[in-house]
């Protein structure tokens, strides 16, 4: 038995859910959000709770059990509280401006680096070696906050590059020490 799975969720009250014709839709304060029910899985609404339940016992249905019971609540919590991935930047000379719809990065190549902001994502700059990332998608927020520290990832000698808020950097000695 799944743990995750066999766990309702609880919908808050300014959260609706339905389902129609294989699909879960959610709306809420922040925004409207669907997602394809996969096979295998059979979701129940009462009142104010979503219950998933498998409709087999094979490997497949296990996981799958799991997986839908957590996008639905990543769904709910999304359009009610949003999600935010906060990044930094290290290094002198490294800078962020956030402009409508593209983020410049200064990273200190020959030239800078311009990410397109997807759709359904928002991107500011609240300081100029800051970055935050907004959404009410997880993996939406998640991939677009990856794809921004791929540019210049942290590297382990200096620590400069791009890196989540709180995230340590193991530094190395260098060839100096060794």
């Amino acid at each position: 038995m799944s743990r995750v799975g066999k766990r309702s969720i609880q919908i808050p009250d300014k959260v609706k859910v339905k389902i129609e014709s294989g699909k879960v839709f959610v709306e809420g304060p922040k925004g409207k959000l669907e997602w394809l029910l996969p096979q295998g899985v059979e979701v129940h609404i009462d009142k104010k709770e979503v219950s998933v339940k498998r409709l087999g016992e094979t490997k497949i249905h296990y996981s799958m059990h799991g997986l839908v019971r957590a996008q639905i609540n990543n769904m709910i919590r999304g359009v009610n509280e949003g999600y935010v991935k906060n990044l930094e930047l290290h290094g002198v000379g490294y800078r962020a401006q956030a402009q409508p719809k593209v983020l410049n990065l200064q990273l200190g190549f020959s030239h800078p680096v311009v990410y397109p902001v997807p759709e359904g994502i928002s991107v500011k700059t609240p300081k100029q070696n800051q970055i935050v990332v907004e959404g009410i998608d997880k993996a939406k927020v998640g991939k677009a906050a990856a794809e921004i520290r791929d540019f210049l990832k942290p590297e382990p000698y200096k620590g400069k590059g791009i890196r989540y808020v709180g995230e340590y950097v193991r530094k190395k000695a260098g060839k100096a020490v060794a």
